[in-house]
């Protein structure tokens, strides 16, 4: 089980870190209109779409990113007082009662709205451009079935939490500057 959960783990954080590229694209597309508008006197047609589908990929992509190393906000303030048994409780019935009938409707909606957009080749009316989106839609259903299959692996995380109760270790793909602030601090009070 614990290979299951930390393969789809490492399927959203490469996912996850792909679409982090975004973030460059995106900073670079504002910075070359500010540029060409501004200094140039020579807008863009195109430069509006391209950054508004940039951070929608981003925003999508980036959800089961965060609940694979399982930083969504969290209101804990009772929660981090239970111990990991009861953690795991609790967090398999909210994803029970909450998650999964939500991002079921992400990607069966998504699933429609995508294939619509398929069927008409939809183009963007936001500028003259008139850029195709239907490509930028499939991402809908796409992170929809990415969320589905990390909760699985949540759901299978609480699992052995309510078994063994402690929780497994996630994979790690980068650390808060706090924690590791926090790591050098310990490593100077031990030497």
């Amino acid at each position: 089980m614990t290979s299951i959960i930390h393969s789809i783990e490492s399927l959203n954080i490469w996912i996850g870190r792909a679409f982090g590229w975004c973030i460059l694209i995106l900073t670079l597309s504002v910075a070359y209109e500010v540029f060409v508008r501004y200094v140039l006197n020579a807008p863009t047609v195109w430069a509006f779409d391209m950054m508004v589908q940039m951070y929608g990929a981003l925003f999508l992509m980036a959800g089961p990113y965060a609940l694979a190393q399982d930083t969504h906000v969290r209101a804990d303030v009772i929660y981090r007082f239970l111990q990991p048994r009861w953690q795991a409780v609790v967090d398999l019935s909210l994803y029970i009662l909450f998650f999964f009938p939500g991002m079921l409707a992400l990607f069966w909606f998504g699933w429609e709205i995508a294939s619509d957009s398929w069927r008409y080749q939809e183009v963007s009316w936001n500028s003259p451009a008139r850029i195709q989106i239907y490509y930028f839609k499939t991402l809908i259903p796409l992170a929809g079935g990415l969320f589905l299959i990390q909760g699985v692996a949540e759901c299978m995380r609480c699992y052995l939490a309510m078994k063994s109760n402690k929780w497994l270790p996630r994979l790690k793909d980068s650390m808060e500057t706090e924690d590791i602030l926090k790591g050098q601090a310990l490593e100077l009070k031990i030497d």
